[in-house]
């Protein structure tokens, strides 16, 4: 059945799997899967999300699907740190972009991101974004979350709790007080993981620790090493619905430079992967890669980082969900 699902019919007639060719062929789409005009027979969207009107500083996370799509081209179909194939399990579909109508809009671009989300969930299709700013996980999680509140794994150099920035509350310094907020977040099923750097003001931090979040500062997680943040991080969500929502500047910017806030002194990819794969097992219901800012690396490094993050999630999901 999924074998199928990933054939398509070239202009000739002639039917092929794009995925079995070169991977510097065919259109890029995310993780070469078929990009599709009908959210039937679909069971994992991957979603691109293009706007960083959110930001507070730098901008260019816009740019962050496009770049995504192509560095994730140099994915292969069989995840080896987890032992399985993902598209071997379920049909695996890139769902294009979220269009907006108001490029200038944030608030309205909220409320589309969140219709849009809406639909994917009534299609029973479990979401895998890639952003865009952090902003865009705010009215995601009110789509999933919409009946009962989930739990979240968060990796991150900041806790994005603060409240309004100059007269917006949608920015992406402020998603998780929003679903908070919103009744969609459970704050005692939230683990962030990695905050670091400098402070202005505590606000967001004290709100994460005031509202039950168990935030796992960056020197305790190089104390505690990644064995024991996982196993931390699944005492934290337990077996409830979980969403996991990655950050690129949870990483040291030497993995990651284009990015937005960068923060130095931050997780690497390997130890990401390894926390990544430590969730396997727990009930997980979709998740995001954010804040790539292609712009801030020519060296096209920090995209190929945001596809394989979210080739792991995508893995964990499809083990989760159809292994």
């Amino acid at each position: 059945m999924t074998d199928d699902f990933y054939k398509k019919k070239r202009p000739d007639g002639d039917e092929h799997n794009p995925m079995s060719e070169p991977r510097f062929a065919e259109i890029a789409t995310f993780m070469r899967a078929p990009l599709v005009e009908s959210l039937d027979n679909v069971d994992i969207g991957l979603i691109g999300v293009p706007t960083d009107l959110g930001v507070t500083n730098r901008p260019g996370a816009r740019h962050g699907p496009r770049e995504i799509r192509n560095s994730s081209s140099l994915m292969r179909t069989f995840n080896l740190g987890m032992n399985i194939n993902p598209y071997k399990l379920c049909r695996i579909a890139d769902l294009g972009d979220v269009s907006f109508s108001q490029r200038y809009d944030l608030d309205k671009q909220v409320e589309e991101i969140e219709s849009f989300y809406q639909k994917i969930i009534e299609k029973n299709i479990f979401p895998i974004s890639a952003g865009g700013d952090h902003s865009i996980t705010y009215p995601i999680l009110k789509a999933i979350g919409k009946n009962e509140p989930v739990g979240m794994v968060h990796v991150d150099a900041h806790t994005d709790t603060w409240g309004e920035i100059w007269g917006s509350k949608f920015t992406h310094g402020a998603p998780f007080k929003l679903a908070v907020e919103a009744g969609v977040l459970d704050p005692k099923r939230t683990i962030q993981i990695g905050i670091r750097g400098g402070q202005n003001f505590m606000d967001g931090i004290e709100f994460s620790q005031d509202q039950g979040m168990r935030v796992v500062f960056m020197d305790e997680f190089s104390s505690l090493g990644v064995d024991k943040v996982i196993e931390e991080a699944r005492k934290v969500v337990g077996d409830g619905r979980t969403y996991i929502s990655f950050d690129v500047d949870g990483l040291d910017p030497v993995y990651a430079p284009g990015t937005g806030t960068p923060e130095v002194g931050g997780i690497t990819t390997l130890e990401a992967q390894q926390l990544l794969r430590g969730l396997k097992g727990l009930n997980l219901i979709g998740g995001d890669v954010v804040e790539v800012a292609p712009p801030f690396d020519n060296t096209g490094n920090t995209a190929l980082v945001g596809a394989t993050m979210m080739f792991e999630i995508l893995s964990l999901i499809a083990d989760t969900n159809f292994g």
